[in-house]
């Protein structure tokens, strides 16, 4: 495989009470660090795929740590910018069984909030590109920070898009971040004309897009006849698009999740084995390892079946793994993929 990813987003600090504890049921917090594009780079760097992280942080030694931490990851940083403002921090209660987990932002005035169009020099990030068959992924979190990361963001697919790269992006809506003025049904439309590729979850198309399917996220119950209507009206909205995947989540409880995705490229529509989750230990992050699996299968021109497993399963194990960074290689997706995950001693 050749090729770099360049993923643009926050990373921010995670605060979260050991285990399943409730918030402060102790005085303790573990202290991690992640964000949705950090964890994707940090994801394709476990499946050997060189990544870039881009964001703005501030010059703080708590900045300096998460720096550190991606780069022990082996994610480049080279192109990370410090500027005033703050390190973004959110507060993470682990759910189990009927409980459900719940996050606190505490994101206002952080440095890539206050980021702007200009702060980035994407010459700079993308040199290079046109001798590599390089990639850009974006999510829909960062555009929710405020107008000026959404003006920012918008600048960053553009100027991707200039440079030749293939462009990828999640929608990830988080309704307790758009609350700066603009909405995501009048910000991501316009985002969503620059990509290639398309990853969402059907609460995210209907919320971000405005697009509307007869989907019942609450029932537990997949109807993958809808999943397939609603992947084609994306399509037919967004030509620009080469692909659409959707990750199909069946919430029976906290601990319990039916985990699968299909895929909706114009001529064929796909769907994934299903994995049965009866255990989850930190599902935070489980989306973004999809993205990066998905990234990893397309790069290394596998078949779009292969791709989707790959990126299933890879989103799979995250589930396991606490914190927001998965720690899996390629070898133990694609074990996974063909021995169906017994759990099974490895000798």
């Amino acid at each position: 495989m050749t090729g770099k990813v360049v993923t643009f987003g926050e990373i921010m600090l995670r605060l979260a009470p050991p285990g399943f504890e409730r918030f402060l049921q102790n005085s303790q917090f573990v202290a991690t660090f992640g964000g949705a594009e950090a964890n994707v780079a940090v994801a394709l760097a476990s499946f050997g795929v060189p990544a870039s992280f881009v964001t703005v942080l501030p010059a703080n030694p708590i900045a300096d740590a998460a720096v550190a931490e991606l780069r022990r990851f082996a994610v480049d940083t080279s192109q990370i910018v410090r500027a005033p403002g703050r390190l973004g921090v959110y507060y993470l209660e682990a759910g189990a069984n009927q409980r459900p987990s719940r996050v606190v932002y505490d994101r206002d005035h952080s440095a890539m909030a206050l980021a702007k169009p200009g702060d980035i020099s994407w010459p700079r990030v993308f040199e290079g590109a046109a001798s590599l068959p390089t990639w850009f992924h974006i999510s829909g979190i960062t555009p929710a920070l405020s107008s000026s990361a959404a003006d920012l963001a918008l600048e960053s697919v553009r100027a991707a898009r200039g440079a030749g790269l293939t462009v990828s992006c999640d929608l990830n809506y988080r309704k307790n971040l758009w609350k700066w003025g603009r909405t995501a049904r009048q910000v991501m439309p316009e985002l969503v004309k620059y990509a290639d590729v398309l990853i969402a979850n059907e609460e995210d198309v209907q919320a971000a897009l405005a697009l509307e399917a007869e989907v019942d996220v609450q029932s537990g119950q997949l109807d993958r006849r809808q999943y397939e209507k609603l992947a084609g009206q994306v399509l037919s909205a967004y030509p620009n698009l080469r692909a659409i995947v959707i990750t199909l989540r069946e919430s029976f409880s906290a601990s319990h999740n039916g985990w699968s995705a299909c895929l909706h490229d114009g001529k064929q529509f796909l769907t994934s084995r299903r994995y049965e989750i009866t255990h989850i230990v930190d599902r935070v992050g489980a989306g973004d390892c999809f993205a990066a699996g998905l990234i990893y299968g397309m790069l290394s021109e596998l078949a779009s079946q292969e791709t989707l497993e790959f990126a299933v399963a890879a989103s799979c194990l995250k589930h396991s793994i606490p914190g927001d960074f998965s720690r899996v290689g390629v070898a133990e997706v694609k074990a996974l993929v063909n021995e169906g995950g017994s759990g099974r001693v490895q000798r």
